[in-house]
């Protein structure tokens, strides 16, 4: 029997279904407990076994939220994601995940299928608050994140949505309050965190009037370090006015939170 302090086993999640939604993002939905989904966002912790592992060497989480590893190779990688969606009636979770590159994340959404497992470790929160005046600027990475929170923006929230995709066909539905203008950007035959597209968008937007306002920014971090210092010194922004995280770095395999 284990002791209250003892490390607890992981949530385990079953992929119910595979879409693909535009040609580089894929959406799995899962299937669990209601615990497990209701642990399972707004940004969570993904414990991602190696392709066609049928019995992965889950590791545990301790009361204090580390995860403790098995001993010797396991073969399970640690990711951080936002979930696009979370039913915990119907015991779902919708993920999307961006298919660039031959990370661990990546490789297993291109083979994921009905039956794969998913392990849950955590979750955090997105970093945004309400603000009758909105900036999101992003790329696919976090696309989950801003499509939640639009959905979630009172009816009357102005703003400016920028989002960064390869042209397109990787444009998707968002909904958005009536006063959120959403913008794609389309960098084309440039490599994702190789331009400056995303940068320059924001540095053409004039500052909104007044202090209702709150900016959330993710997308490669060089990006999103020219916005950050953008937000901070044109626009003034202080720390509680404004959330920017690298969610990806050109060069490694992305694992977005997003």
């Amino acid at each position: 029997m284990s002791e209250p302090g003892d490390p607890r086993s992981v949530d385990v999640l079953t992929v119910t279904s595979v879409a693909d939604v535009t040609p580089s993002v894929r959406r799995v939905v899962l299937s669990g407990t209601a615990d497990a989904v209701a642990a399972a966002g707004p940004t969570v912790n993904l414990l991602v076994p190696r392709v066609g592992d049928p019995d992965p060497r889950w590791p545990s989480v301790a009361r204090d939220g580390r995860v403790v590893w098995p001993v010797g190779a396991h073969g399970v990688s640690l990711r951080s994601y936002t979930a696009r969606r979370q039913d915990v009636r119907r015991g779902e979770v919708e993920i999307d995940f961006v298919l660039h590159g031959d990370g661990p994340a990546a490789s297993w959404a291109a083979a994921a299928a009905p039956g794969a497992l998913l392990g849950v470790a955590g979750s955090g929160a997105l970093g945004d608050r309400p603000a009758g005046t909105l900036l999101l600027a992003g790329d696919e990475t976090a696309l989950p994140a801003i499509s939640r929170i639009l959905a979630a923006a009172a009816p009357d929230t102005t703003g400016t949505a920028l989002l960064e995709v390869a042209g397109p066909e990787e444009e998707q539905s968002l909904a958005a309050p009536a006063g959120v203008e959403v913008r794609w950007l389309h960098r084309g035959g440039t490599p994702p965190g190789e331009g400056t597209l995303l940068a320059d968008a924001v540095a053409a937007l004039d500052r909104p009037a007044g202090d209702d306002l709150f900016a959330w920014v993710a997308a490669e971090s060089a990006a999103v370090r020219v916005v950050r210092a953008d937000l901070r010194g044109r626009w003034g922004l202080s720390r509680a006015q404004h959330h920017a995280i690298g969610y990806w770095r050109r060069g490694r395999a992305m694992s977005p939170a997003g």
